[in-house]
């Protein structure tokens, strides 16, 4: 499918993650797995949050958050590449590409930042907790909130402005199963350094700065539990530090290698792209929250609130 050299495209084509029928049914059923669980996980925490009293604190704040950008983060990419592994035309307007584009930038963008907040938050509480509720005041935590989804939406407007003010009028084939920056440059028909050069400095500011306070924070806490007298200790920080951690490469380094490092290839970005676009939602929430024993706790309160009124047919 392309277009005249004259004419401006106004739909692209999506080759996806493969052309076999046969991969496309498995990898069908693999992603709308994932993606339950992730909208049923996201949807439990911010749940629970809301009715269980005891979680209504700085962290479980900011995990709400963090919840709510994962479930739009992967629902603005998985249900459609869901239809395009079932469908032979996987074709996306214009139109609804850049609107893909500017919101899947918002919500991973936003992650990114809230990520970062949320170290800092465990560095306050491990590291300083006496000095914690003075630290992080709720007013803090709403200020703190509305900088990530700010600079996230700041740096979705500017990397989506260079991205679609360039022409594109040759090929509207997109080597890849959703509409990201770099793979629509590859597209576009003028030369793209500024564009490029405008989405590696997004990419310093949104992607190396956060993970660098991430990695200050860890290392700090990590200090500070090798320094705990007990081992039981010792062990369950390790064992929840290191669960985060992974969560934190998985995420950031498959993000910093598609956003900047431009010679990596098409098939490469594709699968790297599964990682921070499916897996890390569903872990997320997983991993930061429903292994907490608060979580569990606030679970069991609910479930056995519920319990008796099936039992006695209670509406």
């Amino acid at each position: 499918m392309r277009q005249t050299n004259q004419t401006q495209v106004t739909e692209f084509f999506l080759l996806g993650l493969s052309d076999n029928p046969h991969t496309q049914q498995l990898l069908f059923i693999l992603f709308l797995g994932v993606y339950i669980v992730t909208v049923v996980a996201n949807l439990l925490l911010m749940s629970l949050v809301q009715v269980d009293s005891l979680l209504h604190t700085p962290m479980y704040f900011f995990l709400c958050n963090l919840s709510l950008a994962d479930l739009c983060f992967s629902t603005t990419t998985v249900p459609q590449a869901l239809v395009h592994l079932l469908s032979r035309k996987k074709v996306i307007s214009f139109t609804r590409c850049a609107a893909q584009l500017l919101l899947f930038l918002i919500f991973g963008a936003s992650q990114c930042a809230l990520l970062a907040v949320m170290s800092y938050d465990r560095y306050a509480a491990i590291c300083n907790p006496l000095h914690y509720p003075s630290i992080i005041t709720w007013r803090v935590c709403f200020q703190l909130a509305a900088l990530s989804w700010t600079s996230g939406t700041l740096v979705s407007v500017v990397d989506t402005t260079f991205t679609l003010r360039l022409p594109y009028r040759g090929s509207n084939t997109i080597p890849h199963f959703f509409c990201e920056a770099p793979a629509l440059l590859s597209l576009a028909s003028t030369d793209t350094w500024t564009a490029e050069m405008a989405i590696f400095l997004m990419g310093v500011v949104i992607l190396l700065i956060p993970v660098s306070l991430i990695l200050v924070s860890y290392g700090h806490i990590i200090v500070t539990v090798v320094r705990m007298k007990s081992a039981a200790g010792r062990l369950k920080a390790f064992s929840t530090c290191g669960s985060h951690l992974m969560v934190v490469f998985i995420f950031f380094g498959s993000t910093i290698v598609i956003y900047m490092t431009p010679k990596s290839s098409k098939e490469q970005k594709k699968v790297l792209s599964v990682f921070y676009t499916m897996v890390t939602p569903m872990l997320n929430p997983l991993i930061y929250s429903l292994r907490n024993k608060d979580v569990k706790g606030a679970l069991r309160k609910v479930a056995a609130r519920n319990l008796p009124c099936r039992l006695c047919n209670c509406h």
